[in-house]
């Protein structure tokens, strides 16, 4: 928590970038702000983010070029380079992305909690075209070379884990979205449907190419005057083939609070979330939430392993004065009575 008493000058220069209204690269202007950090698979830590912000064109949002590394107290750490751009009127989007991370976490089997290290590259890269200002289609792809290894001595990582310890893949998708929120950052009213679907291909490894797909619908509404509820639905399906770090689970796709994302891995997976938010002063609010998920096999199996509830409360500190930008802070109890802890910036969704 330490941390982040250096986020109210680290935005500065965010806000002095943002107040400015010339269009071009030349224009742009340099960010650099550190982010605290925290959620029960990785621990707490620090994520430095330094970049340039600039405007191609007067209709369409900022575009950026940055950088990050990041660093918790479980030893996971990694760096990653952004360059996200848009133009003609927001018409055209291009988000692309290159991380190499060193993380460490919990596998869940029936032997108990494991501890594992998984190394890896991953690029990304995204191009969407905006068929109406509300609805766009977009094609992407990710490489992923990762490797998987025991985090302590004594063991080995058992089946059906075990096939997964060395993959090179490569993933096209089919992005959808449907927006219509008043503010992509802090929306009051308004939704936003957004669904993606992915066949992976395996390059290197001992399992089968296999397949992903998820649906995340959220709805916002403004009730009273610096209130807003915002609830969200999401369900996800992968193939049989699919490894452990890429299959559906509670907080993968959905951001649901409460669970390791390692904890319910599974081929299927469905949530519902209810969070209250409200503003106290132009810097400070806090929120409510509760959430309820399954995770199975099949649509036709998730109750079998029964329901995983969770519910908290937040608090929001607002780090910029010309956008609603909030470091958030939520604590989460789940139903087995377990505390979490989450800090991070923005909304959940």
């Amino acid at each position: 928590m330490a941390g982040s008493v250096t986020i109210e000058p680290g935005v500065e220069p965010f806000d002095t970038a943002q107040e400015e209204e010339a269009v071009g690269f030349r224009n742009g202007s340099l960010v650099a702000v550190p982010i605290p950090t925290s959620d029960p698979t990785l621990g707490s830590g620090l994520t430095l983010v330094a970049g340039y912000l600039f405007t191609l064109d007067e209709g369409s949002k900022p575009s950026g070029i940055g950088v990050a590394a990041l660093r918790t107290s479980n030893g996971s750490e990694a760096y990653g380079l952004a360059a996200n751009f848009a133009f003609n009127n927001n018409r055209w989007q291009i988000e692309t992305l290159f991380a190499d991370a060193n993380i460490n976490y919990d596998l869940f089997t029936t032997l108990g909690e494991l501890p594992v290290r998984q190394n890896g590259r991953i690029i990304r890269a995204e191009l969407s075209y905006g068929i109406s200002p509300d609805f766009s289609i977009g094609f992407a792809t990710r490489y992923l070379d990762t490797s998987i290894s025991p985090g302590g001595s004594g063991f080995q990582i058992p089946p059906p884990f075990d096939q997964f310890l060395n993959m090179e893949i490569i993933s096209p998708a089919l992005v959808v979205e449907w927006d219509r929120r008043d503010d992509t950052i802090y929306p009051t009213q308004g939704f936003n449907l957004k669904a993606q679907v992915s066949h992976s291909y395996t390059l290197e490894g001992l399992t089968g190419d296999y397949s992903k797909g998820f649906v995340n619908y959220s709805h916002y509404f403004n009730p009273i005057t610096n209130g807003v509820i915002a609830v969200r639905a999401s369900t996800c399906a992968a193939s049989d083939d699919t490894p452990f770090f890429d299959q559906c689970s509670l907080g993968a796709t959905d951001a649901f609070r409460g669970f390791p994302v390692t904890q319910f891995l599974n081929l299927r997976s469905a949530s519902l979330q209810v969070e209250y938010r409200h503003r106290f002063t132009d810097r400070f609010g806090a929120v409510a939430f509760a959430g309820a998920g399954q995770s199975g096999d099949s649509f036709s199996n998730l109750s079998a392993g029964g329901t995983h509830s969770a519910a908290g409360l937040g608090v929001r500190y607002r780090v910029s004065k010309k956008f609603p930008v909030d470091l958030s802070v939520d604590w989460a109890r789940n139903n087995d009575s377990e505390d979490q802890l989450y800090i991070y910036v923005g909304q959940r969704f």
